[in-house]
């Protein structure tokens, strides 16, 4: 007999990014031809043939809802769309999302903000969810490391870097988002971490080897300032004696934003010093 076919409860993961990005497309799909629809398609053709922008809102459109490449992967949760898709979805949604802005914030200059609630209460809100929507595209498809760190599993991700390390083959892989930067030995390879403030505290000089260097935070307008402030960058270097001219090379840096990343960099360099 044959068995019939089991359907996991548990999505792959990606999908749900695949399915936004699909709804935004079908979204500004139907908004587009419920205008043309008032227009007159023929007019509305005619028009859109002399405008660059809607040549652009149409090809960003297109490749919403075709979404050409995209496919789930469980080894790449957080990058379901080709690295190509994925920066071209985000350049055409920061270039429409500015011309919208720009438009919305002339309309209310020209006509004022009566004549601009008026409008938006004529469009059902338009005015406004048009723009939302393609920053929603950019947030999607904003850069981001290949997965979440999995200490258990030896999977880092710092920033838009993912880092798997493999203690068997003793061998470590680093991406760049969906890029491959190599693969390294992981005993060539080391954390680097920020060197320490010449203001620190006498404290931050007992803390074990192992930890990184920590920052002093004074009272004053410094610590002000240092909440706008950019997170300390750190950096992966690749010491190899055997490979000439590559003697402390820089494999990646990057800035520390969220305790998470904080957290994976030490995990990471816990790690590396154990292989």
């Amino acid at each position: 007999m044959a068995r019939p076919k089991q359907i996991s409860a548990n999505p792959v993961p990606g999908a749900g990014t695949v399915f936004a990005l699909r709804a935004v497309g079908l979204v500004l799909a139907a908004r587009w031809a419920f205008s043309m629809s008032q227009m007159g398609y023929l007019s509305s053709l005619q028009a859109m043939t002399s405008s660059p922008w809607a040549c652009i809102n149409l090809v960003f459109i297109f490749l919403l809802v075709a979404l050409p490449g995209a496919k789930p992967r469980m080894e790449r949760p957080l990058h379901p769309l080709p690295q190509w898709l994925r920066q071209a979805l985000r350049f055409l949604a920061l270039l429409t999302f500015g011309f919208a802005v720009f438009s919305v914030c002339g309309f209310v200059w020209a006509s004022g903000w009566r004549c601009f609630v008026h409008a938006l209460a004529e469009t059902n809100g338009w005015l406004l969810v048009g723009p939302a929507l393609y920053a929603v595209v950019m947030w999607i498809c904003r850069p981001r490391a290949l997965w979440r760190t999995n200490i258990a599993a030896r999977r880092f991700s710092i920033g838009c870097y993912a880092i798997s390390l493999d203690p068997v083959s003793r061998t470590a892989m680093v991406w760049a988002e969906s890029r491959k930067l190599g693969q390294y030995d992981a005993r060539e390879l080391s954390v680097k971490w920020p060197e320490p403030q010449s203001g620190a505290s006498s404290a931050g000089m007992l803390t074990p080897a192992t930890d990184p260097p920590t920052h002093a935070v004074r009272a004053d307008g410094e610590a002000r300032r240092g909440v706008f402030a950019r997170g300390p960058k750190i950096e992966l270097q690749w010491n190899s004696p055997a490979a000439a001219g590559h003697n402390r090379t820089t494999v990646f840096r990057t800035p520390l934003t969220t305790s998470g990343e904080r957290n994976a960099a030490k995990a990471l360099d816990s790690s590396l010093r154990q292989i």
